[in-house]
C-alpha cells in the first residue's frame, strides 16, 4: 500500500454513493446469517493512517451477522434508524448516534421494516476475521429473552 492516497477528493454521486467506490457484497460467503447488507470501502487505509473507513447499509428489515472480533469498531449512524446488539445490551439507533464495539464482543445491527440503516465504520487496517458464535455461545446469549428475540442467525 502506498504511503499517500492516490486521490485526495472523492465526490458523492448519489445519496450514500461515491465516485469510483464499488458497491460490494457485505460478506464474500453467502448465507442466511445476514440479510440485505451492502458495503463500500471509502478509505482503504495506508501506512500513514492504518485504518479502513467503510459505509454499510442494511436494507429495510435486514440485519448484519451476529459476530465478534479481536478488534474494535467505531460506528456513526448516518442514515435512518435501527437497533444494535453490543454484548448483551440492545440500543435503539438514530442518525448521528455513535456506537463503540469493544474487542471480543458480540454485535449485530438491524434495520426496521420502514427504511434502511446506514453507518460509517472505522476499523484497524490490520484486523482479524469475524467469528460467529458456537452453538454453546448462542445458547448462552439466548438465555436473555430480550437478546433471544433480537438476534438473527
Amino acid at each position: 500500500m502506498s504511503s499517500t492516497p492516490e486521490r485526495t477528493h472523492v465526490r458523492q454521486t448519489a445519496p450514500f454513493r461515491w465516485e469510483d467506490v464499488s458497491l460490494l457484497a457485505y460478506k464474500e460467503d453467502e448465507g442466511t446469517h445476514f440479510k440485505g447488507v451492502t458495503r463500500q470501502v471509502l478509505f482503504p487505509g495506508d501506512s500513514q493512517l492504518p485504518v479502513q473507513w467503510r459505509y454499510f447499509e442494511v436494507a429495510e428489515g435486514g440485519h448484519s451477522t451476529l459476530e465478534s472480533h479481536d478488534h474494535v469498531h467505531a460506528v456513526m449512524i448516518v442514515r435512518g434508524e435501527g437497533a444494535v446488539l453490543v454484548g448483551t445490551r440492545i440500543h435503539r439507533l438514530a442518525t448521528g448516534d455513535l456506537v463503540y464495539v469493544p474487542a471480543r464482543t458480540w454485535h449485530q445491527f438491524r434495520a426496521p421494516a420502514q427504511g434502511p440503516l446506514g453507518f460509517l465504520c472505522l476499523v484497524a487496517l490490520e484486523r482479524d476475521k469475524p467469528r460467529r458464535p458456537t452453538a454453546e455461545e448462542l445458547a448462552r446469549l439466548r438465555e436473555d429473552p430480550a437478546v433471544a428475540s433480537f438476534i438473527r442467525v
